[in-house]
């Protein structure tokens, strides 16, 4: 951060503490903050808590101890409506997601409990289905869509409520690699174009490969918070918290190793071109 420079924090979080049970600290006084229009991973294990702490910014668990800001907003009962309007989650499984018997139906239901007016309404439908990329689905089954598929539309349904913040919670670990690759893809677009703050919970090393900022997350502890460069370069602390290392960045090393000028990557494409460059010099 230059001097002078104001940072303006969406989250902030300070010496955050949550048990399940008594005694045993599934998060364990852990304080970070989360810029305006940053993505941010939260990576770790199964069982590493990451999961616990998106269900904590949205109030769903109540905190043993700490203190939890959205948007200026402390995280209390008297602000609980305010913070959840400004927080939009997309939940790992995209069935448990859908209530209503269209997906035209499903973007709609969160804005009837707002009372959105009809023609707003199918205006915001409209607009937030070609988002996206599903506005020719909008009259199909939910229950005939592909993973993929449901979870834009669960992302449409968040968007329509146009909140400041969309946390991911492993919203793609249930899907296949091409579906993984859609919901990646989007997020990068939404982060782009609309500058929005999201939160990646993942385990997934190529999914928190592509964040603006890495937290490393071990038995309730932060490990690390840093660059995706900086974290996923760090093989052995990866190792030791029985993390992998991207695959792009894997491939490079083993080049390395065999005596080839290849310089670390986490992008497969940058990868291509370096090795398009090293097989013209042969």
């Amino acid at each position: 951060m230059k001097e002078g420079e104001i940072m303006d924090h969406m989250i902030e979080v300070k010496n955050l503490s949550f048990e399940y049970d008594e005694g045993l600290h599934t998060i364990d006084n852990i304080s970070f903050n989360i810029d305006k229009g940053n993505y941010v991973a939260i990576l770790g294990h199964n069982g590493s808590g990451k999961s616990t702490i998106a269900k904590l910014l949205i109030g769903l668990l109540e905190k043993k101890s700490g203190e939890i800001y959205i948007d200026d907003y402390q995280l209390n009962l008297e602000n609980l409506y305010k913070i959840r309007e400004k927080v939009g989650i997309i939940f790992q499984n995209p069935d448990n997601q859908f209530i209503g018997a269209t997906v035209r139906d499903d973007i709609a239901f969160g804005l009837e409990n707002i009372c959105v007016p009809r023609e707003q309404m199918d205006e915001l439908i409209n607009r937030y289905s070609k988002v996206v990329r599903m506005e020719n689905f909008l009259d199909h089954e939910p229950t005939k869509l592909s993973g993929g598929q449901k979870q834009r539309v669960a992302i449409a349904g968040i968007l329509a409520m146009s909140p400041s913040i969309i946390i991911l919670d492993e919203a793609t670990s249930m899907l296949d690699p091409r579906g993984r690759k859609e919901i990646n893809e989007l997020v990068r677009e939404l982060k782009k174009q609309n500058n929005m703050t999201i939160i990646s919970i993942t385990h997934d090393i190529e999914e928190a490969k592509n964040a603006d900022r890495v937290i490393l997350l071990n038995k309730g502890e932060i490990i690390d918070c840093d660059k995706p460069q900086k974290i996923f370069t760090n093989e052995k602390l990866l190792k030791e918290l029985k993390l992998d290392i991207p695959f792009s960045l894997k491939i490079a090393r083993k080049l390395q190793k065999k005596g080839y000028q290849i310089k670390d990557t986490l992008d497969v494409e940058e990868l291509e071109k370096q090795l398009c460059q090293l097989r013209a010099k042969v």
